[in-house]
């Protein structure tokens, strides 16, 4: 037991990919019975607030903090939380998705805190590596957390009865700032991996065009929660989607194509330029509003999340960056989840609740392959020996 505790907590993308992979089973087989059952289950935040925040502050969290605990060591050659500190963040983030479910039995104000504590816990993890090394470049991460902070505060407040209306700007200012983050951090990744795969290939880049793609995709981020579906927030979409769409084309080449690490991250950006040309439409009146967001959550977030917990688990484990076959199952099914769920309903609204079903049955199939892949890799000690 001590054994497997010391591996699992050796290095934030173990228990942070672990658990973010066993909540995204969980979270949508509740959320798909429910649905499909017409059922609601009882929270703290209501049913739909529920869903909607624990997508974002739930999984999506998950795995932005294993990711950057393990970014930020390598980034500075110096220790991020692990062992029982290790252990005792990824113990509040369970707490704050456990307490939820039971707001009859706990105070209102003990739930929203010890959710709230998980981020300002992850921030000062990465701030003090960060400052001790003098990475200046990737420091920005710390107040980026504060801001997605601040945001799931606005969720909170509402809840709690301290102001209305917060609720819904808090959910799309997170949002947002997951796929500021995809931005930003795709544009480091994919182009890398993808040179380090194929030997020859040197991904196109256009300074303006890496400008435009993250500074489109923040004005939006602004303009977004506090003006949705307005003509301003459909010209920064377009841009968004202008920019980061050339930005794709540059990094593409037809040999990705055989190595499913590589066209699941391109795919899973592309799905972002998808949603921000479906935002664009809905400003100008051609898309429903309600059809706007599932290509961003289950398209870019969850596209590119499995993907990339699927190569970085590979690379930190010592062991060969080559995706088991069931993963490439597992990336298609993820993709066709976000078809059924981010473009299928547009086109057939009658058949809506079937697409739900649908998306949420290839979404869980998806994770479950992957959790049996990656269970033994993530409490496992790396094959070449090397801690982490």
């Amino acid at each position: 037991m001590r054994r497997f505790s010391l591996v699992l907590f050796a290095l934030g993308f173990r228990p942070f990919f672990l658990l973010a992979g066993i909540f995204a089973v969980i979270l949508m087989a509740i959320w798909a019975s429910a649905f499909v059952n017409n059922r609601a289950v009882t929270t703290y935040y209501g049913m739909v607030g529920w869903h909607s925040h624990e997508m974002i502050f739930g999984y999506a969290s998950a795995v932005i903090a294993g990711f950057l605990l393990t970014a930020v060591r390598n980034w500075t050659g110096m220790q991020t939380p692990a062992g029982a500190p290790l252990a005792a963040l990824s113990a509040l983030w369970v707490a704050g998705r456990i307490m939820p479910f039971f707001p009859e039995a706990l105070p209102y104000w003990l739930t929203a805190l010890v959710d709230l504590l998980f981020l300002p816990a992850l921030a000062v993890s990465l701030a003090i590596p960060l400052l001790g090394s003098g990475q200046r470049r990737n420091l920005f991460f710390v107040p980026l957390l504060a801001v997605f902070a601040l945001a799931n505060l606005l969720i909170h407040l509402e809840i709690l009865g301290f102001a209305e209306g917060l609720a819904r700007p808090g959910i799309f200012l997170a949002l947002d700032l997951i796929i500021l983050l995809i931005v930003i951090m795709g544009g480091r990744v994919i182009p890398f991996f993808t040179e380090r795969a194929l030997s020859g290939v040197s991904p196109r880049r256009w300074r303006w065009i890496e400008w435009l793609s993250i500074g489109s995709v923040i004005a939006f981020s602004v303009a977004e929660p506090f003006l949705p579906d307005s003509i301003l927030v459909g010209i920064m979409a377009g841009l968004a989607a202008l920019s980061n769409g050339v930005r794709l084309i540059g990094w593409y080449t037809e040999r990705f194509w055989p190595i499913p690490l590589l066209w699941v991250l391109h795919l899973g950006y592309s799905w972002v330029v998808v949603g921000f040309c479906l935002k664009t439409l809905a400003a100008a009146g051609l898309v429903s509003p309600q059809f706007t967001i599932h290509a961003f959550t289950v398209g870019g977030i969850g596209v590119l999340t499995l993907g990339m917990m699927a190569r970085v688990s590979l690379g930190h484990t010592g062991r060969p960056l080559r995706a088991a076959k069931p993963m490439a199952i597992a990336f298609a099914l993820i993709n066709l989840a976000a078809v059924a769920r981010g473009l299928a309903p547009i086109f057939f609204l009658e058949w809506l609740p079937q697409f739900v079903a649908l998306s949420a049955g290839l979404w869980i199939l998806a994770f479950a392959i992957f959790l049996e892949v990656y269970t033994p890799i993530l409490i496992k000690p790396r094959i070449d020996g090397c801690p982490g």
